[in-house]
């Protein structure tokens, strides 16, 4: 049966209550790629802090270090493990783009999500191509910080939308492939892409960062860590603007500015499966009428994800141990 078609506004609203009858899984699944990061950090910058700290005692009970390429080795190996630990959690977030478009099938079906492992697999078994994906998507934003090109990318932005959606439900096409697939999908609706856009943009890069934000400031939370991290902040320079009319940054004020960036920034990856399934959820209301009429003759073709299943499997199988129906869960075949 053919779904009636969907307003902007109901794609949003669906979004929202599949991300929310879901919370606890998608709070869980997303927890490490987004505090990882975080985690990662702290650690880099706090046992940086103490070496730096505690150099001069290094150096004179242990000459060796005395040497300038024997302390710049020491000092990139004990950053090693929070750098480990934050491009783990970085990958595994890039990995969500694509993962949680997957998970979107089985929530349509029955509402739920699961097999997070079946669905990050069917995105790691192609990481070349999404790794030139991000590629593309990296050229395009050192591109849009050109203030000359800020209105064309502007524009060329409501059109990629979708590159992610792409990726994951037509599995056979190359990543700039996804970029052409995207802008012609978008053709002719660029309007409800842009208000779709204001709409998840404006509730999770504005609202949900700034009401968390003021929670945390009248919990004194944001002071507590403000306080933690006022030692490293000491260590930078003073900010005397008052040479360019402004006035003298304390650094009081810069570390109560981190803190609440930070608080901004977990927010916003938090949220990130709202808006992967308000874009796949658009996906499917462009792209039905061309699957309609692809599958409602029982034809013999397959769906991308099955092909890709059994690509995986002759690909890998001799090579990996791969349980099959890893993939397969993670996309079940439509029922007839």
């Amino acid at each position: 049966m053919v779904k009636k078609s969907q307003t902007p506004l109901g794609i949003f609203i669906e979004a929202i209550g599949l991300y929310f009858s879901n919370f606890d899984k998608f709070f869980k699944y997303m927890s490490f790629p987004v505090l990882g990061q975080i985690f990662g950090l702290v650690l880099i910058f706090t046992i940086s802090y103490f070496y730096t700290q505690h150099i001069s005692a290094l150096i004179e009970k242990f000459p060796v270090f005395n040497d300038f390429l024997i302390l710049t080795l020491f000092s990139i190996l004990i950053t090693l493990p929070g750098l480990m630990i934050f491009l783990k959690a970085f990958w595994e977030f890039l990995i969500a783009y694509g993962a949680i478009n997957s998970m979107l099938e089985n929530m349509l079906k029955s509402g739920k999500v699961y097999d997070f492992d079946a669905h990050t697999e069917l995105i790691k078994r192609r990481a070349f191509a999404f790794v030139g994906l991000w590629f593309l998507v990296g050229i395009f934003s050192l591109i849009a910080f050109v203030p000359l090109f800020w209105v064309i990318c502007g524009i060329l932005a409501v059109y990629f939308v979708l590159i992610f959606q792409v990726f994951t439900y037509e599995p056979e096409l190359s990543p700039i492939a996804c970029v052409k697939r995207s802008l012609s999908i978008i053709k002719g609706h660029f309007a409800s892409t842009f208000l779709l856009i204001c709409l998840i943009g404006g509730l999770t890069y504005l609202v949900l960062p700034q009401v968390f934000d003021k929670i945390f400031e009248i919990s004194g939370i944001n002071n507590f860590f403000s306080s933690l991290i006022l030692p490293f902040v000491n260590l930078f320079p003073d900010f005397d603007l008052s040479k360019f009319g402004g006035k003298f940054i304390e650094k009081s004020e810069i570390s109560l500015f981190i803190v609440q960036s930070l608080i901004a920034q977990i927010v916003i990856q938090y949220t990130l499966p709202i808006r992967s399934i308000m874009w796949g959820l658009w996906y499917k209301e462009l792209t039905k009428n061309e699957f309609n009429k692809e599958y409602s003759k029982k034809s013999k073709k397959r769906r991308p994800s099955e092909k890709l299943m059994e690509e995986s499997h002759k690909k890998y199988g001799n090579k990996k141990k791969i349980d099959r129906n890893l993939l397969r869960r993670a996309m079940e075949k439509d029922e007839d």
